[in-house]
């Protein structure tokens, strides 16, 4: 994999641990992620030496992000192939891992037709497996430059839309380089935004039930030097109504041919708030999360979550003096046997998304034509 370093610009902070990387110890190759459960509180690595534990971390929310998940497919192939594992097994267990995500099956799907390919062509194990992990290291490589261009496209857009900087950006979830190979999608603009000067504050969104804004985007701000202020997710509608907010920024798990858009639950409240207070509501996120084999919202399959995230209160595992063990029971916050209704995704129609903004470029009104073309010629970039 290319130094992990040469990923982020000059002056940036990417974690001091990177949220995935290969490594082959003479015992046999590993996917080494860092353990994103454990922010902030520790920067703790997890060392998945087969795909069932890999699975079990992107379950688990060790590792997530739409980007990133689909780096962790294309590197679990990898994986389940170098050790001599089924492929086609590990390919069934990593595409059902998490069903909205569409990152996660196009890794997957990429590192397994690399590995189909040269066993056709009569490689033998090692040569197959090496092709998928090319596969995954190309996607690594293209994904950080996605994360530049989507910056760039980004920050040219905001300042389209709200000339003269200063720009107040609310965020949800996380969306920086936790979940990317570069500096994230929606955070990347952020970023750039507060590089130039041009970004007064990040309202960043604590993100029920999980806390990925409240942990890991307060994490990134920090690290990084920005002006930010954490809010509870229901005190949203309060700085929109006192002129508080310019623009809202968010990624992606999925975005459907019409141009609907599945994100972290949550995100549609901002959309109509947004649309309200006349705000542009614009979502970053890579060619790869758009999906044109899902016709519309509706047809997104929405992941729902265990309810005890919501019915128990999960500290971060914080450790504790003189002992391995960490704080990490739920904590009861409703009555035993509450029923929980917990999607982790909402979907946001195209008509409350005033631009989707790609590495390819940003389109804006957002069409299914739109989208069409962004993708075709997407292709051709990559065929070219």
């Amino acid at each position: 994999m290319a130094d992990q370093d040469a990923q982020f610009p000059a002056g940036a902070k990417p974690p001091a641990l990177p949220s995935l990387r290969w490594e082959e110890p003479p015992e046999g190759p590993v996917l080494v992620l860092l353990d994103q459960t454990r922010l902030p509180a520790e920067e703790v690595e997890l060392v998945c030496t087969d795909v069932p534990a890999l699975v079990q971390a992107i379950q688990t929310l060790a590792v997530r992000g739409a980007p990133l998940l689909g780096l962790a497919g294309a590197y679990g192939v990898a994986l389940a192939a170098a050790r001599g594992y089924d492929v086609d097994e590990a390919v069934a267990l990593l595409q059902r891992a998490r069903p909205t995500a569409v990152n996660l099956g196009y890794g997957v799907r990429l590192a397994a037709e690399a590995y189909r390919a040269a066993v056709g062509k009569g490689a033998d194990a090692e040569g197959a497996a090496a092709s998928a992990l090319a596969a995954a290291r190309e996607l690594h490589r293209a994904d950080a430059e996605a994360s530049v261009r989507m910056a760039a496209h980004g920050l040219a857009l905001l300042e389209e839309l709200l000339p003269g900087g200063g720009h107040r950006i609310l965020t949800h979830c996380n969306t920086g380089a936790l979940v990317s190979g570069g500096e994230g999608t929606a955070f990347a603009v952020a970023l750039a935004a507060h590089r130039t000067g041009r970004l007064r504050r990040l309202w960043v969104d604590e993100t029920r039930p999980l806390l990925q804004g409240a942990r890991l985007t307060t994490y990134e701000a920090a690290r990084n030097g920005m002006a930010y202020t954490l809010l509870t997710d229901n005190a949203a509608g309060s700085l929109f109504a006192a002129g508080e907010v310019d623009a809202v920024l968010i990624g992606a798990d999925r975005i459907a041919a019409d141009g609907s858009v599945a994100n972290k639950v949550g995100s549609y409240p901002l959309a109509v708030l947004a649309k309200y207070h006349h705000v542009p509501f614009i979502v970053v996120a890579p060619v790869t999360t758009v999906d044109l084999g899902t016709p519309d919202g509706a047809s997104i399959e929405v992941e729902q979550r265990s309810g005890q995230e919501v019915t128990e209160f999960t500290v971060p595992l914080i450790p504790v003096a003189g002992s391995d063990a960490g704080v990490g029971a739920g904590t009861p916050v409703a009555p035993l046997g509450t029923q929980a209704y917990n999607p982790a995704f909402d979907v946001t129609p195209p008509e409350l998304v005033t631009a989707i903004v790609t590495e390819q470029g940003a389109i804006s009104p957002v069409t299914g034509a739109g989208l069409a073309e962004l993708c075709a010629r997407s292709r051709q970039v990559t065929i070219s």
